[in-house]
């Protein structure tokens, strides 16, 4: 068999040409690029999409439920306008409504006449501050001594 080469070829291939059974290295370094630059790519828009949550976290939990819910809506159904919802939440400080309510609550229980009921923290517990000193946490039975001698003496 002849090796001849055809008249129009020219005399030396570029680079990216690879020969018959060779390793085709720029197909394997554009693979890896990618690859890397489809990783890097989602994990930037997880990090992004995960912005409003991480901006909430310091809030109170109300608002920091509200704001990641939304931020899975907006992952989920790929609708921008939850996600910059949740954006605008997690930046504005919403005002406290509740605690002037409940000083309003405390001062009319007080010029009622009854005894104030403690505030509870977030977890429903009564704070360590509002227990007399000394006061067991759990109720302790009382017991009371009976004396069975009849000359009056304990």
């Amino acid at each position: 068999m002849d090796a001849t080469v055809h008249p129009k070829a020219i005399e030396h291939l570029p680079m990216f040409i690879t020969a018959p059974g060779q390793t085709d290295v720029l197909f394997n370094v554009v693979l890896v690029f990618l690859l890397l630059a489809i990783f890097l790519l989602g994990t930037f828009y997880l990090r992004l999409h995960a912005l409003p949550e991480q901006m909430a976290h310091g809030a109170s939990k109300a608002k920091f439920e509200v704001v990641a819910v939304l931020a899975l809506i907006a992952l989920f159904t790929h609708n921008h306008l939850f996600w910059i919802a949740g954006l605008l939440l997690a930046l504005v400080d919403l005002p406290d409504f509740w605690s002037p309510l409940r000083s309003i609550a405390r001062s009319l229980e007080k010029m009622s006449g009854r005894e104030p009921e403690p505030e509870l923290d977030a977890h429903g517990h009564v704070p360590a501050a509002h227990t007399a000193v000394g006061e067991p946490a759990l109720p302790v039975a009382e017991t009371t001594v009976v004396s069975t001698s009849t000359d009056g003496r304990a």
